[in-house]
């Protein structure tokens, strides 16, 4: 098998002129609201109660600090993606530039999370619903909701990208309208007779750090929760119209976004409402209108919360869907997974995806209660791992470029190579971090088995091929 079988341009151009191939139907404005909406998910509207409960109010640095190290692994993977944009993405950039092992796991790897988190995803639907519905058990709506997703992702790539993007402009317009609830409450006293609220509650519940540096230092596994699946962005660049500007594009403007949502969100959650109130059990987005006496603007956030769920379980089965896919084409998943439909969808690995993230959402049936901070741990780790991959990735992709190669380089990373060797260190210490918390470890129990796993499949899978050839030799 050839090594470099998707990294010609032209191939990965193949899927404009064949009738039965992924079609580039993602557009600039589909390409904007994915990135924009893939920040803003269940880590933020519900994984940041975990977080503040642990951190309190310095978990505002902890997001800020996790965001700045997702920009840095989404410069390096956006530079090998505007150079070479391909179904697969950083699945067949490791599989080109370090080696076919590389590849698969990378590939297989980033399925699996994509799969844990369509049940982290509804997971938190089913906790949102029970706000409206008590009496109906958490796991049938997380069943409805992967059932519902999925019926959606067998239509054509248009349509999804559509779907992604109305989920996210919610996801933003409501994020907006709460910032400026938040601020008018903070500083002009609205809902407070008009007495403005101050921010002293940054402060007046045991200081800025009030579960000590530990405690901000636990809470980093969840702050990097909400930013994993970013990479997405790459994954999307063989479906994308223009991805040599719409790619940087969205990349970009991550910085502002990470401030603005992440940012402005906590600022105005941790000033209105003590943190050592706040319940690591459900949104404190709805605990923070509700706090000011607005419980039908809390409403109208868990619907938003619930969209904002069902929006990152859409991109997780697409997501999937494309990584099996790319997987079929390089040997290392079924060939039938290649199998597309007219309009281009890779129906049969979305199915596979669909299946098995029902699996594990039975979760919510066995351990309701601890179902989340269960799936959302196994997330961290193996995402974490998806971001190692891309920053060594980009590290031999650029040693394999002369000089003249990458002054020609349209989109470039930032603070090449020592960004990159940042982003691993960082990275190297959340893992360390994750160690110290029973909950959070169970990710590093889930997370490598599944690495074992692979590794030896793909050992006797190649075996198996060397054998088969040379009986076929004989």
């Amino acid at each position: 098998m050839e090594t470099h079988q998707l990294e010609t341009g032209d191939q990965a151009n193949c899927s404009t002129s064949e009738p039965h191939a992924l079609k580039r139907h993602l557009k600039a404005r589909h390409i904007r609201l994915m990135a924009l909406g893939s920040t803003i998910g269940v880590g933020l509207f519900l994984g940041s109660g975990t977080a503040i409960a642990q951190a309190g109010p310095s978990i505002l640095l902890g997001y800020l600090i996790a965001g700045l190290m997702a920009f840095i692994v989404l410069r390096a993977l956006g530079e090998m993606a505007v150079h070479n944009p391909v179904a697969g993405s950083f699945a067949q950039y490791a599989h080109s530039y370090i080696s076919p092992l590389a590849g698969y796991l990378v590939g297989w790897g980033y399925w699996f999370y994509w799969v844990i988190v369509g049940v982290a995803e509804v997971t938190a639907v089913g906790i949102y619903m029970s706000m409206w519905f008590p009496d109906i058990p958490q796991w049938l709506w997380a069943i409805s909701s992967l059932l519902f997703m999925g019926g959606l992702n067998f239509i054509a790539v248009r349509l999804f990208g559509e779907f992604e993007f109305w989920f996210a402009l919610i996801k933003v317009v409501a994020i907006v309208v709460m910032i400026g609830i938040g601020l008018a409450v903070i500083f002009l006293g609205l809902s407070n007779g008009g007495v403005p609220l101050g921010i002293a509650n940054l402060w007046q519940h045991g200081g800025f750090f009030p579960t000590g540096i530990s405690g901000f230092l636990l809470s980093i596994q969840m702050a990097v929760f909400a930013y994993v699946g970013i990479e997405m962005i790459g994954l999307s660049a063989g479906e994308t119209e223009n991805p040599e500007k719409t790619i940087p594009i969205a990349i970009d403007s991550l910085i502002v976004r990470i401030l603005v949502f992440y940012g402005g969100a906590l600022f105005v959650i941790l000033s209105i409402y003590p943190w050592n109130e706040v319940s690591g059990q459900g949104s404190p987005f709805v605990a923070m209108f509700e706090r000011i006496g607005l419980r039908e603007a809390a409403g109208i956030v868990n619907f938003v919360v619930i969209t904002a769920a069902l929006s990152s379980c859409n991109a997780g089965i697409f997501s999937g869907g494309r990584l099996l896919y790319g997987l079929s084409l390089n040997g290392y998943a079924p060939l039938r997974m290649k199998k597309l439909s007219a309009a281009g969808v890779p129906i049969l690995a979305i199915l596979a995806t669909v299946s098995t993230a029902i699996l594990g959402a039975f979760l919510n049936y066995f351990v309701p209660e601890k179902a989340f901070i269960w799936v959302t741990s196994a997330v961290t780790f193996i995402g974490l791992l998806v971001w190692v991959a891309i920053l060594v990735t980009q590290l031999k992709f650029r040693k394999k470029l002369s000089s003249y190669q990458i002054a020609q380089l349209t989109y470039k990373s930032c603070g090449f190579p020592y960004a990159s060797y940042l982003g691993l260190g960082f990275i190297a210490a959340v893992f360390v971090m994750m160690c110290f918390s029973p909950e959070t470890r169970v990710g590093i129990y889930v997370g490598i088995p599944i690495l074992l796993l692979l590794i030896s499949v793909f050992y006797l899978f190649r075996l198996n091929r060397i054998q088969h050839s040379q009986q076929e030799q004989a």
